[in-house]
């Protein structure tokens, strides 16, 4: 994998993030970059265990709307991106981090429940520069016997958990469908449609081309029950929460269009549809 790919046509850096269990800790390793979930954007949310793994870096990296979630919580160095720069921000941060300073990549909510694609270039980032023969990564992991940095992650409080506990749907009994990704999302609304027949369903919307409405509206076609209720969750533990309650054919008449003005839903936004008691 390179920092070059396609996520239509692969590799894609979610299935690089999970090639394999991160290794076991011993002594001899080199000291790892943490990739740590900050919640749902509310500081309160933030574990003790990520703002150690934020106060104690040397550089911190994530996207501008995470960093500023963290920044009065350490003195870091902030490296901030969006997409078109994410590639050379990342490459700066592992470059630091070959170079021997401790390193911290943030992500919203929790890693393990939409951010895997992100913890995926991180990883490739930081294993490619420790590969680098000048740099002090290599050189030390050289004399230990071993390649690469590791990469750990803290998870975090995720949205979804939130909207689980508002929602009333206990996570054994739904089914967690990611669409907050790039790439193709085709067997994603596969294992929607499968689901919504038996199991509550808990799904993190992409913006703005496959939001709440939309996902209602693609269940409906795959003969859903129009009345099953349907709860828009948005900006969850923010002061400005709102839960917006439906039947799944009312929430499908939002349906439609790919921009920000096409939907009444903000992007910081979680839906469950629940099955009837």
């Amino acid at each position: 994998m390179s920092g070059d790919y396609d996520l239509d046509a692969g590799p894609d850096p979610a299935r690089f993030a999970a090639g394999g269990a991160e290794p076991d800790i011993n002594e001899e390793m080199a000291d790892p970059v943490y990739a740590v979930g900050v919640g749902p954007g509310n500081p309160e949310y933030l574990t003790p265990r990520g703002e150690r793994a934020i106060g104690e870096a040397d550089v911190v990296v994530g996207f501008a709307t995470v960093v500023e979630f963290v920044a009065e919580k350490t003195d870091a160095d902030l490296l901030t991106c969006g997409y078109e720069d994410e590639a050379a921000t990342l490459e700066e941060f592992a470059d630091r981090v070959a170079a021997g300073e401790s390193g911290t990549a943030v992500a919203m909510g929790d890693p393990n429940h939409s951010g895997y694609q992100f913890v995926g270039k991180v990883q490739d980032a930081v294993e490619r520069a420790s590969r680098n023969p000048d740099s002090h990564a290599h050189r030390d992991a050289v004399e230990r016997g071993e390649s690469d940095v590791p990469v750990r992650i803290v998870p975090g409080i995720s949205s979804l958990q939130v909207a689980a506990s508002r929602a009333r749907t206990p996570m054994e009994d739904a089914e967690f469908v990611t669409l907050h990704k790039s790439g193709d999302l085709e067997s994603d609304m596969d294992r929607l449609a499968a689901a919504v027949h038996d199991r509550h369903l808990l799904v993190l919307p992409r913006p703005y081309d496959r939001m709440p409405a939309d996902i209602a509206a693609s269940l409906l076609e795959q003969g859903a029950e129009p009345t099953l209720e349907a709860l828009v969750l948005e900006r969850l533990t923010h002061d400005d929460e709102e839960i917006h309650r439906f039947t799944l054919a009312e929430l499908s008449e939002f349906a439609g269009g790919s921009g920000r003005d096409d939907t009444p839903f903000s992007d910081l936004v979680v839906l469950a549809v629940r099955q009837p008691v």
